[in-house]
């Protein structure tokens, strides 16, 4: 048994770095523009062999990326191309929560603008999103709950309060 997954194991390995040296440019081969791309900050939307590893490459740094970084890739994404959208999108989905809404609906909007590639993976950084948006949800309605279950709680107590003063009262008075 351990023998089998070991060699699965090794197996997955050798086919993965098979297919990644099969995406990194031979060095006697001249860089291109869509190798360029490739390096730049904001991912393009043009159908190239490293599109979906530039926009994960974006999707990281917009996730591990301070606000400062946010707030300066949102100034160069004030545009209304469907790139310059979506490339909002993925930043405003890591930025503060009340700017969650704004990238669901950029995404919603403009998904179907990306090439049919790119479109898997940005339907589930928009489902994931959505994830989040839901949780923070439950959670603030659990928080309420929470606090009406608490004010009834204390209400109760002050009516037993008074209730057993009104019945120490009652025996006080048979005696």
């Amino acid at each position: 048994m351990k023998h089998s997954i070991l060699v699965a194991s090794l197996l997955a390995v050798s086919l993965l770095a098979a297919g990644c040296q099969q995406l990194l440019p031979q060095h006697d081969e001249p860089l291109d523009t869509a190798a360029n791309q490739c390096l730049s900050e904001i991912p393009s939307l043009e159908t190239n062999g490293c599109l979906l590893e530039s926009w994960v490459a974006f999707g990281l740094a917009a996730q591990r990326g301070d606000v400062v970084w946010r707030e300066n890739i949102l100034a160069e994404l004030d545009g209304d191309t469907a790139r310059q959208r979506l490339a909002r999108a993925v930043v405003l989905s890591w930025a503060e929560r009340e700017r969650w809404k704004d990238a669901s609906e950029i995404y919603k909007a403009d998904l179907a603008a990306a090439p049919s590639q790119l479109q898997p993976l940005l339907r589930q950084w928009l489902n994931g999103l959505e994830g989040r948006r839901a949780l923070v949800d439950e959670i603030a309605a659990s928080k309420s709950a929470r606090n009406r279950a608490i004010q009834e709680r204390d209400a109760l107590a002050e009516k037993l309060d008074a209730l057993t003063a009104i019945e120490q009262s009652i025996n006080s008075r048979q005696q």
